[in-house]
């Protein structure tokens, strides 16, 4: 690891908090007070994509709080962990529990769409509200992206994460990432792949790969969440993004639920990298004036 990324990531850590849920020794970022944003992150990142969404949020007057989900980033990866998005849902009520969040509003990005999803359906009372960036609603007919798929497999996904460096992933994050390469540094893109890899050298990652729950009963659980009527929901999407494009999958969200907020920014697949002002903004309209007056922790 470059010197430089090793102090962009013991920042990272010097900015956040750990907790203990079921041994699991937990990561998050924890800043502002106010109503709870809660962001989930996808793959193969962590709570590290939303440092500036938190930092934004705050200065909105809202409580962001971002996790590291059990093998990814700066938390615990245990081998015995069941890595799907129901158990992942589950985890996220646990946490909130142990930091006596009764309610919270969720920001969910890619995988931490389904997870987020997942979560709202086994505590709906909890949820105040759904924003979802760049994520997945129809899960039964999702197809990974093509870079993406070699993980899935034997042998093959090893391979391919072995191919995934701080060299290599600067590749990525400009055909897929952001727009403009100018936001995020060669180190702070390192960091990226050093959080992914850290004590399991990226082990937990392939079975998150490997375990998509793509039934037809998840993903109706799925239409559940995002269908419910007890809370708002809307889209923030950034519309280059080649790996889930608006046209496909931003769609399925809207034909879900005809007339939400949308929001098309330019952006690729990690938006927060650059559009961090615009997503915080879209957050706080969607939370009422009144919670900003209330005590929701």
């Amino acid at each position: 690891m470059s010197t430089e990324s090793e102090a962009i990531i013991s920042q990272h850590e010097a900015n956040g908090k750990y907790v203990t849920i079921e041994g699991i020794k937990t990561f998050y970022l924890d800043a502002g007070t106010g109503p709870v944003v809660f962001c989930i992150h996808g793959v193969p990142t962590s709570s590290f994509l939303y440092r500036k969404v938190v930092d934004q949020l705050q200065k909105k007057g809202l409580r962001a709080i971002a996790i590291d989900l059990p093998g990814l980033g700066l938390s615990d990866k245990p081998e015995d962990f069941d890595y799907i998005f129901s158990n992942f849902g589950r985890f996220c009520n646990q946490f909130l529990d142990a930091l006596d969040i009764n309610e919270a509003h969720l920001l969910v990005h890619d995988i931490g769409g389904p997870i987020g999803f997942s979560m709202a359906n086994q505590n709906s009372d909890r949820i105040r509200s759904i924003t979802v960036l760049n994520a997945m609603l129809d899960l039964e007919n999702f197809v990974k992206p093509l870079p993406f798929r070699p993980f899935e497999k034997p042998i093959l996904g090893e391979a391919a994460l072995a191919m995934l460096t701080p060299t290599t992933f600067p590749l990525m994050m400009n055909m897929a990432g952001v727009v403009n390469n100018d936001v995020i540094s060669s180190e702070e893109t390192g960091a990226y792949i050093h959080l992914l890899k850290r004590e399991d050298d990226g082990k937990a990652f392939l079975k998150i790969m490997r375990n998509f729950d793509q039934s037809s009963a998840f993903t109706r659980d799925c239409y559940r969440a995002w269908q419910n009527p007890a809370y708002p929901v809307q889209l923030v999407w950034g519309e280059e993004d080649p790996f889930l494009k608006f046209e496909e999958h931003g769609k399925s969200f809207e034909d879900a639920r005809p007339g939400i907020p949308v929001t098309k920014v330019n952006s690729k697949h990690f938006l927060q990298e650059e559009q961090y002002e615009i997503i915080a903004t879209k957050v706080k309209e969607l939370i009422p004036e009144v919670d900003f007056s209330s005590d929701l922790g």
